[in-house]
């Protein structure tokens, strides 16, 4: 009886919830990975997709010889036996052992017949591009995860919905013929269509390898964007990486600089000094300013780049020549408090909030503490104050668009599967920093660096060019070393901006290593070759540039003279290194380049030590025989006109180098 009353216990009252117990232990549920969304470009170009892939697992119950089976499978996979016979005997119902296959291993191990060992179809990332906008794309991990850029930062969008596959099973894991399959289909992730431009984006990465390889730089950056709406059309980083074979890589490497670190921006900051004083309306263009080398303020120096001094300048030729007196006496006038606002306004010591991982918000100094006239003085041309690269693209942006500051983007739009438009990234106003007239001004400006400053390299036939060069020294702990960035910022067609274009290029290794030597060419390839890419036409100047002029031979001369020679013949000039007498220029003697363009000088104390045998110029014209002495390292004094007749010292005579040499001249 009571066998009975137990057996109608179980039977009767419990056996719907024993039933339902007794189907979930035969049910064996498998996770099945949703299709990861593409990620394309802005023309839909693919850069990011899912493809399947074989992968295989192990379940450690029916596996009898973990030993045998992990010999046997150890050559077709990069695991030692030792690792493999560790997860063979796990106490889980299942283990991955490997993932992504090739189509010959997956089918070799599927021939071996192991038991216990299963293969399943799995998507695996693929980026068929390869480096290709790899900082800005990221990473997906091996579980369909989002682990670095695009993919980590839409990673809800991209992997979509797993599913499940549950079938009945026994106890060694083998289906039960006749059992209950139930199937629920994994939903596909929606498509990213990213503001990259592919095209763009392989013009501005191939031509900053070009320019890292060439200045012997430690790290490249190019930033393109669309200052009407905020879309970023390139974002290119050298060296970079292929993200299909992410992890020969460091994740240093991999961090999207643009975005995630801050550096000095140096001279390229003055625009913003510019939009500030002439919104306060505290100077015009024709302001005048004394500029010195240096400048006594806040107890410490103000000083030009390379000791330059150039005397009384409007504020116009203040920017067109880089002047940093200029500007910091500037921001002294403007005040902290007043300056922080539109430092603020113009996007920066603030997230920007761009649809990207790991975005920081730079370094302004807070102007309520005492004691900081120096460092705001510092701040008016862009030292001791750090910027993303991001936040300066932005900022220019402003100054093309008239004076709106919006905010930056990657994903352009989200599609499903079948194409359908899901969202629609539309452009985001943040604020106003400036008046549209003050916008035009610093335009102006900024037309005016390229035109008759030391941003003359960056000039592009027909598309009118604005922008700033930037030299700017790298801090360390006590102060600056030697290291420098270079870069240049700008934007065409000055009247009608379709491109606003920043490069970078981080502690170069070369002579003359200037923004408007090095980065401004870079500038000028990129926005070239862009522009002719989108279709814009090319216009005829409105008013001539400024005419070509030679660039005249100061090799050997002293300081003075090949200052006033320089001046003389309406060249800027600028000095780098120790001595007394020139040793090398750029641009070279006899150059033409447009007129104003800035020299580099360069002295070196130790060469001025070295005596050197003076070379025969008898017989030779008046240039070849300056450069034939110049090439010795001797400086000529010409006396008469025609060819050389004679000259004092003798040719076999032992100098001094840096010498002068007489050499008369006779019809």
């Amino acid at each position: 009886m009571l066998l009975i009353g137990r057996l109608a216990y179980l039977q009767i009252y419990r056996g719907e919830e024993l039933a339902l117990r007794a189907q979930a232990q035969r049910m064996r549920p498998q996770t099945i990975d949703a299709q990861r969304g593409r990620i394309l470009d802005r023309n839909h170009k693919t850069l990011a997709i899912s493809v399947g892939a074989d992968a295989v697992y192990a379940l450690p119950d029916s596996i009898r010889d973990a030993e045998g089976t992990a010999r046997q499978l150890a050559p077709y996979l990069s695991m030692s036996e030792k690792e493999l016979v560790s997860l063979l005997t796990s106490d889980k119902t299942s283990v991955w052992i490997a993932r992504g296959l090739t189509v010959e291993v997956a089918e070799a191990i599927r021939s071996l017949g192991l038991p216990g060992i299963r293969l399943v179809q799995r998507p695996q990332r693929y980026y068929p591009q390869g480096s290709l906008a790899a900082h800005v794309i990221g990473i997906a991990g091996a579980d369909n995860q989002g682990l670095e850029g695009i993919e980590y930062f839409y990673d809800e969008i991209l992997s979509g919905i797993p599913g499940q596959q549950a079938m009945e099973r026994d106890a060694a894991q083998r289906s039960i013929p006749g059992g209950e399959t139930q199937f629920v289909p994994p939903q596909p992730g929606h498509d990213v269509v990213l503001t990259i431009d592919s095209v763009i984006q392989y013009i501005a990465e191939t031509r900053i390898q070009e320019a890292v390889t060439s200045s012997k730089s430690e790290r490249g950056l190019v930033l393109v964007m669309n200052p009407k709406t905020g879309e970023i059309l390139a974002d290119a980083i050298y060296p970079s990486f292929d993200p299909n074979n992410y992890k020969q890589v460091s994740a240093e490497f991999r961090r999207n600089v643009a975005v995630t670190d801050q550096y000095e921006p140096g001279s390229t900051f003055k625009f913003v000094t510019a939009a500030a004083a002439l919104d306060l309306g505290i100077t015009d263009f024709n302001r005048k300013f004394e500029s010195s080398s240096a400048w006594e303020v806040g107890g410490g120096r103000v000083r030009n780049l390379d000791g330059r001094a150039f005397g009384t300048v409007t504020f116009k030729e203040a920017i067109e020549r880089s002047d940093n007196i200029t500007f910091a006496k500037l921001s002294v006038e403007m005040g902290p408090e007043r300056f922080h606002k539109y430092i603020q306004a113009f996007g920066f010591g603030r997230r920007l909030g761009v649809d990207f991982p790991g975005e920081i918000s730079g370094t302004v100094a807070q102007p309520n503490r005492s004691g900081q006239t120096l460092q705001w003085a510092n701040t008016g041309f862009g030292q001791g104050v750090a910027v993303t690269p991001l936040q300066l693209i932005t900022a220019i942006s402003a100054v093309a668009n008239g004076g709106t500051l919006l905010r930056p983007y990657f994903v352009k739009e989200i599609r499903d599967v079948n194409g359908r438009l899901v969202q629609k990234t539309e452009p985001q106003v943040l604020g106003n920093p400036v008046s549209p007239q003050t916008a035009a001004a610093v335009s102006e400006l900024l037309r005016s660096v390229v035109v008759n400053g030391n941003g003359n390299r960056a000039e592009i036939s027909g598309y009118f060019v604005a922008g700033k060069t930037g030299t700017a020294e790298v801090p360390e702990v006590g102060g600056y070393g030697d290291d420098i960035i270079a870069s240049f910022v700008g934007f065409a067609p000055v009247d009608d901006p379709a491109l606003a274009i920043l490069v970078i290029l981080y502690k170069p290794k070369v002579e003359s290593a200037f923004g408007g030597v090095l980065a401004a060419p870079v500038f000028k390839e990129i926005m070239e070759e862009s522009l002719e890419y989108l279709g814009i036409k090319r216009r005829q100047e409105a008013k001539q540039r400024s005419p070509l002029a030679t660039v005249p031979n100061v090799i050997n001369l002293g300081r003075q003279e090949a200052q006033a020679k320089l001046v003389q013949a309406g060249f800027f000039w600028t000095m780098e290194g120790e001595g007394t007498v020139v040793t090398h220029q750029t641009p070279s003697p006899g150059v033409r380049v447009p007129a104003q363009t800035t020299v580099q000088l360069f002295f070196d104390r130790s060469a001025e030590l070295d005596d050197v045998e003076v070379p025969s110029v008898v017989g030779l014209s008046m240039l070849d025989a300056a450069d034939k002495l110049a090439s010795a390292g001797l400086r000529i004094k010409v006396v008469g006109s025609g060819i050389a007749a004679q000259q004092l010292p003798s040719a076999g005579t032992v100098v001094p180098k840096g010498s002068l040499v007489e050499v008369q001249f006779k019809l």
